[in-house]
């Protein structure tokens, strides 16, 4: 099946690496998951303005964390690359 993708890569005059396309792939998660968190987020604000300090921080850690899963996919590709 490589063998037939590369084909139609090189006949569809795509060039480059297979690596920046996985990571454009791989790109999608951490932006459903920062949208979900601050989704949430907002929604956590509205039904308890109270508890915005704490419902704020943990806004941030989560986002630090998909953040740096997508930062971790960008430099994989060039650590395992050719």
């Amino acid at each position: 099946m490589s063998a037939a993708l590369e084909t139609l890569a090189a006949t569809a005059g795509v060039h480059g690496s297979v690596g920046s396309i996985g990571y454009g792939l791989a790109a999608i998660g951490p932006g459903i998951g920062v949208g979900i968190i601050f989704g949430n987020g907002t929604q956590a604000l509205a039904r308890q303005p109270e508890a915005a300090g704490l419902i704020r921080a943990n806004q941030i850690l989560g986002f630090a964390f998909c953040e740096a899963l997508a930062l971790i996919g960008i430099v994989m590709p060039f650590v395992f690359g050719r």
